[in-house]
């Protein structure tokens, strides 16, 4: 019996090590499957490239170009990083009052609500106005659109602790800014990073939304001026340089949450999935 006890748990390992490698070699497969599925069905239908180009002559375009894309790639990362840095500081801020505190919440949601309901793209011209174009406007306009997944997660962790439980630690002699750091806190955590991946790949779209209304550089002005161009393999090139940036910012997350907050997913094999909005 002991054999063949030793002969399954041989028998699972090696099955959980093969699931492993697929688990690692999936989202390189399924990447790789459409962008040759993209190729194929361009190249049988015969789609001009000023319509949908074909991954070929969007990587020929990124070769012809690189060293734009590198340069507004470099600026995009920079607005997109500074405004997410100002994100993280105020949603976590603001969340800890609104979740710690029923006046907070019930003064300042109907306005942080009616705020994220402004389309930002609006809001765009007016940063122009008090910032000049350039710079600030993006980081803001990425500050802006990603704050706010932050605030609701923190928020909502804080406030889901049980009564239960604050009666006990008051009983204790714990105060409620010691209820907030030792309970509040590590609670919101799980929350606070599923909002960081969330709020990550938004502020990219920010950034982008700025430049493409007033820039004079990132990739959405090179993606601004390609299309006045007509060069769409350029403008493509543009949204897949975007799209690895927002993945490495996400993987970022990813990796410091596991590092953190491993505690709380409780041996689950794959806690990736952001369940915050």
């Amino acid at each position: 019996m002991s054999g063949k006890a030793a002969r399954s748990a041989e028998a699972l390992a090696a099955a959980a090590r093969r699931r492993r490698r697929l688990e690692n070699a999936l989202p390189w497969l399924v990447t790789v499957w459409m962008f040759l599925l993209w190729e194929a069905a361009v190249r049988l239908f015969e789609i001009p490239p000023f319509i949908l180009p074909a991954p070929t002559d969007i990587a020929e375009s990124m070769v012809k170009w690189w060293h734009p894309l590198m340069t507004n790639a470099w600026a995009t990362l920079l607005t997109t990083f500074v405004g997410f840095i100002l994100a993280v500081g105020f949603g976590l801020a603001l969340g800890v009052a609104i979740g710690s505190s029923v006046l907070a919440y019930r003064g300042l949601y109907p306005l942080l609500i009616a705020f994220n309901s402004v389309p930002k793209v609006a809001v765009v011209p007016i940063l122009v106005i008090w910032f000049g174009a350039g710079f600030w406007p993006a980081a803001l306009t990425a500050f802006l659109i990603s704050f706010f997944p932050i605030v609701v997660n923190v928020a909502t962790g804080i406030a889901t602790v049980e009564p239960e439980l604050r009666d006990v630690l008051r009983a204790l002699g714990a105060s409620s800014h010691d209820i907030i750091m030792k309970v509040g806190l590590p609670r919101a955590m799980p929350y606070f990073f599923a909002s960081l991946k969330v709020a990550i790949t938004v502020a990219f779209v920010g950034s982008i939304i700025s430049e493409t209304v007033a820039a004079n550089e990132g990739i959405g002005h090179l993606m601004l001026v390609a299309s006045s161009r007509f060069d769409v393999p350029l403008v493509f090139a543009g949204l897949i340089v975007t799209g690895v940036m927002g993945v490495l910012m996400y993987w970022v997350a990813v990796t410091i949450e596991e590092r953190t907050t491993g505690w709380a997913t409780r041996g689950q094999n794959d806690p990736r999935l952001a369940t915050g909005g």
